[in-house]
């Protein structure tokens, strides 16, 4: 099983941020794309652009892998400019058959969340701002590689939240050819109430994202937030409407 992203300064991650946070994080978010399929990692390639923080990155790096237990199999360095760019694969094996996908939601069955959102727009916003609250969720993300092995046998859909749970909800629904209802109020934030719109769109939380049959308990702390139901006249519900036609659920690659 593999699996790729791609950093990019400026867009992923602010200019003046520490280059070993940035290695962390490129680790990170690969490893929470596996963690998604239930997979075991086996090693990761780097594609990396020689700058002026390289052993600052080279740090960062060997602590992810030595925090995932994830083995450096090779890859490639280049020189470059503004803005710098790295890529990572990570190579994964499965630990349960058949692969859990996005698109195996069916009417009836639970949408569930593995912990709340918004955790990682404050980490950014204190960063941004210079201020001494925590970011270490935006910084640091954790992929929830022991979760998602346990969920792979039971999940009928599954995927993490990188671009917004709303985005990514919809993502599911559309794979599924389903609908999903979600009920707002049920979803965990960690920003106060008045941003919790906010928080369903800003992503970068690498939560889990999946649905279960009515009836089924997920093996692993996680908070029902909304149901599954036949497709209708839009793959995403709020509290029953659809949101409106200009509404920005996420973050798109390609806006």
């Amino acid at each position: 099983m593999l699996t790729h992203d791609t950093m990019v300064e400026g867009v992923h991650w602010l200019p003046s941020q520490d280059m070993a946070d940035v290695a962390f994080k490129l680790v990170a978010v690969n490893l929470s794309d596996l963690a998604a399929k239930g997979a075991e990692p086996l090693g990761v390639l780097l594609g990396y652009m020689l700058g002026e923080d390289d052993a600052r990155f080279v740090g960062g790096l060997a602590e992810a892998l030595d925090a995932f237990r994830v083995p450096l199999l090779g890859g490639d360095t280049v020189s470059g400019g503004p803005a710098c760019a790295f890529g990572l694969t990570a190579i994964g094996r499965a630990t349960h058959r058949p692969v859990p996908s996005r698109g195996g939601a069916r009417p009836g069955h639970g949408l569930w969340l593995s912990g709340p959102v918004g955790a990682a727009m404050l980490g950014f916003e204190a960063l941004r701002d210079g201020t001494e609250a925590d970011s270490g969720a935006y910084r640091r993300p954790r992929p929830l590689l022991a979760e998602g092995q346990a969920l792979a046998p039971l999940v009928s859909a599954i995927m993490d939240v990188s671009d917004g749970l709303l985005l990514d909800t919809a993502r599911i629904a559309q794979a599924s050819g389903m609908t999903i209802d979600i009920d707002v109020a049920l979803v965990p934030i960690a920003v106060p109430e008045e941003r919790r719109a906010e928080a369903l769109r800003w992503g970068d939380d690498y939560q889990l994202l999946f649905t279960l049959p009515a009836g089924s308990k997920p093996p692993v702390p996680a908070h029902r937030i909304g149901t599954v139901l036949p497709r209708g006249v839009a793959p995403l519900l709020l509290d029953g409407a659809p949101p409106a036609p200009d509404d920005r659920l996420g973050y798109s690659h390609g806006a």
